[in-house]
């Protein structure tokens, strides 16, 4: 084999991983292909018979193309992320699809990835790269242009936002489908009671709409006011096709033909913490179902 031959190999070894690095950053698949591309173009464009630990390089260059991608969103004056669902990854109810276990492989789910969106990027880098692939501080800071002791700053903030605000999903996936099964019998007969006694107090509702005229984002908290939307809910759990969304249990709904909406739910300490929807018909267009159409 030829050099190009060797560096095609070792980037092929290492895609999944840098993949899942970018999702992580991104919240977007398509754009998480492009960083990948991007990270290609720099390897085959750069001498790097010095780099001993050509993963930990690469995982540093991804890094930087989507820090870049994440300040250039903003430059370019485009609509904040926290008000965009990220892209979800939907799986059938018997297991995450193979292709899709490296891109989930630490369990991210929809809600932490939308707690990770109101990050700052560079706070967004330090946390993904150090808590989430244990990179090293001194091998971020140079990405951040902070020393390693600012950078460590910058992912002890992050975390705390994140443990703040996104709860840990039971590890257990059959004690997750048991409190979203009694969350579709209470919907599906309209009990308010039912509904709020399976909800957490704290609950998080968020639905991302797409461009209607009331708005792209609705965001609801609390237990009553969640459950307040019990005929929405009833409307959806009579047609709703029980899926994995980011592994963990979530709901598909098609009419007409066409998917309307995705759904997942968080469960954790045997209530629904968050329920996550993405209900934008044009983004929902795009996303890989092949794995539940097979189902």
């Amino acid at each position: 084999m030829d050099d190009k031959d060797v560096v095609t190999g070792v980037f092929e070894e290492h895609r999944d991983h840098l993949r899942a690095v970018a999702y992580r950053m991104l919240g977007s698949l398509s754009e998480a292909d492009d960083a990948v591309q991007e990270t290609w173009l720099r390897l085959s464009r750069t001498d790097t018979s010095d780099v001993e630990n050509m993963g930990g390089w690469l995982t540093t260059v991804v890094g930087r193309v989507c820090l870049n991608m994440l300040r250039s969103r903003r430059t370019r004056g485009e609509e904040p992320l926290e008000t965009r669902m990220p892209d979800p990854v939907v799986s059938t109810v018997d297991g995450v699809d193979p292709e899709h276990e490296a891109l989930l492989s630490d369990s991210v789910g929809l809600a932490l990835l939308v707690v990770l969106q109101t990050l700052d990027p560079a706070e967004r880098l330090a946390f993904v790269l150090h808590d989430m692939f244990a990179v090293p501080f001194d091998e971020i800071a140079p990405i951040v242009d902070r020393t390693p002791a600012a950078t460590r700053q910058l992912a002890s903030r992050a975390r705390r936002r994140v443990r703040g605000a996104a709860a840990e999903p039971d590890p257990d996936l059959s004690r997750q489908r048991k409190v979203v099964d009694a969350f579709m019998t209470a919907a599906r007969a309209g009990d308010f009671d039912a509904l709020v006694a399976v909800l957490d107090p704290d609950i998080v509702l968020r639905v991302d709409q797409g461009a209607l005229p009331s708005g792209r984002w609705l965001e609801l908290h609390g237990a009553l006011a969640v459950a307040k939307q019990a005929l929405m809910f009833q409307r959806m759990a009579q047609i709703a096709q029980p899926i994995l969304v980011n592994g963990v249990p979530g709901l598909l709904n098609t009419a007409g033909g066409k998917v309307v909406s995705v759904g997942a739910f968080t469960v954790a300490g045997g209530k629904v913490v968050a329920f996550d929807i993405l209900a934008d018909v044009d983004r929902l267009s795009t996303l890989d179902l092949t794995a539940v159409e097979r189902a």
